[in-house]
C-alpha cells in the first residue's frame, strides 16, 4: 500500500516539477503561458460576434471549443495581446472549415464535364432558387455555354410561369409538363431535349421543399435516382442562421449536395450561414448572391467572408447593391 502511495507522489512530483519548469523557462525567456482564464473573455467575445453574424449555435460552440483546446498551454510573449491571439486563430479555424473540401472551380468543372452537363438546384421555400438558377444561367451564357431551363417545380402555382419569365429575358428554352406532373419526368425530358439539340447544360429548378416534408423529400430522391445530376447545387440564405444547419443536414442526407449558394448576402447580412452549411456538410460554398440582377452573383472567397465576420473588412471591397 505505501509503495502505490511513495509511485503516485512521486509521479505527481515529476508532474508539477515539469510544469514549474516550464513556466520558468517561459519567464525566463520573456514569455506567460496561456490558461483558461486568460481567454475565457476574447473567446466568449468572438463567439457572441459569431453568433450575431448568423452562424449557428452549435457550430460556433464547436469552433470555440477547437481554438481553446489549441490555445490553452501555449507560450505568449509579454505585451502580446492575448484578444488578438485569440482572433488569429478564431480567423485560421474559421478558413480551415472552407479549406477541409477543396474549393469547387465551376469554369473547371464545366470545362472537363460531359455534355449535357445535369445540375439540379434543390432548397426550401423562398430563399431565391429560381432567381439563383437564372443568375448562374447569365454566368453560363457569358463563359459561351448554351443552357436549357427545366421547369421541375409542378406544385407551386406560378412557379413555371416565373422561371419562364426568366428564360425570356435571358432568351434560352423552358422544358416544362403541366402542374400535378412527375418532376423527374420532367427533367429527364429536359436532357433528352438537350442531347439532341447539343445544348451544353440542363439547370433544373426543383419545388421548394421544406426539409421535413418526407413526401417531397421523396420526390426529390427521385428526381436525382432517375436523372443522376452531374452536380446537386443547394440553395439558402445569408441570414438563415441556426436553420441553415438543419436544412443543409438533411437534403444532404436525403440527396448528397455537392456545393451551395448563399442569398441575400446584401440584406445586412454577413454571411455566417455560409461557416454553418460548411462545417456542417463538409462541401464547398460556390457562389453568393449579392443582389436581384442577373450579374449580382460573386464567386465565393473565403478570405473576404472570414475577414466580414470578424469586422476586418475595411468597407466590403464588392458591390453588394
Amino acid at each position: 500500500m505505501f509503495d502505490k502511495l511513495r509511485k503516485k507522489l512521486s509521479e505527481f512530483r515529476e508532474i508539477v516539477g515539469k510544469e514549474i519548469k516550464g513556466k520558468g523557462k517561459a519567464l525566463l525567456e520573456g514569455e506567460t503561458i496561456l490558461d483558461v482564464k486568460d481567454l475565457e473573455k476574447p473567446l466568449e467575445e468572438l463567439e457572441i460576434a459569431l453568433l450575431e453574424s448568423d452562424v449557428a449555435l452549435s457550430v460556433a460552440e464547436e469552433i470555440i471549443s477547437s481554438v481553446k483546446k489549441e490555445l490553452v498551454g501555449k507560450r505568449k510573449k509579454w505585451g502580446v495581446d492575448t484578444g488578438g491571439l485569440v482572433k488569429g486563430a478564431i480567423k485560421d479555424a474559421l478558413l480551415e472549415v472552407f479549406s477541409a473540401d477543396a474549393e469547387l472551380d465551376f469554369e473547371k468543372f464545366m470545362a472537363k464535364s460531359e455534355k449535357p452537363v445535369n445540375i439540379v438546384f434543390v432548397g426550401v421555400n423562398g430563399t431565391g432558387k429560381t432567381t439563383s438558377i437564372a443568375k448562374v444561367a447569365k454566368k453560363l451564357l457569358r463563359g459561351g455555354h448554351s443552357v436549357v431551363l427545366a421547369s421541375a417545380d409542378t406544385y407551386r402555382a406560378g412557379a413555371t410561369e416565373q422561371i419562364e419569365a426568366h428564360a425570356s429575358n435571358l432568351g434560352i428554352k423552358v422544358i416544362k409538363h403541366q402542374y400535378g406532373a412527375d418532376p423527374a419526368a420532367v427533367v429527364y425530358d429536359a436532357m433528352k431535349y438537350a442531347k439532341a439539340n447539343r445544348k451544353d447544360v440542363v439547370l433544373a429548378d426543383t419545388a421548394g421543399r421544406m426539409h421535413t416534408s418526407i413526401n417531397l423529400m421523396e420526390q426529390l430522391k427521385k428526381i436525382c435516382r432517375v436523372t443522376k445530376p452531374d452536380l446537386v447545387i443547394f440553395v439558402d440564405e445569408a441570414v438563415a442562421g441556426n436553420d441553415a444547419v438543419e436544412r443543409a443536414k438533411k437534403f444532404d442526407e436525403v440527396v448528397g449536395i455537392d456545393t451551395s449558394i448563399l442569398t441575400k448576402v446584401d440584406i445586412d447580412a454577413k454571411g455566417g450561414a455560409a461557416i454553418s452549411i460548411a462545417h456542417s456538410t463538409s462541401k464547398p460554398i460556390l457562389f453568393l448572391g449579392t443582389g436581384q440582377g442577373y450579374d449580382n452573383l460573386e464567386p465565393f472567397d473565403a478570405e473576404w467572408l472570414v475577414d466580414r465576420l470578424l469586422g476586418e473588412n475595411g468597407g466590403d471591397k464588392r458591390d453588394v447593391s
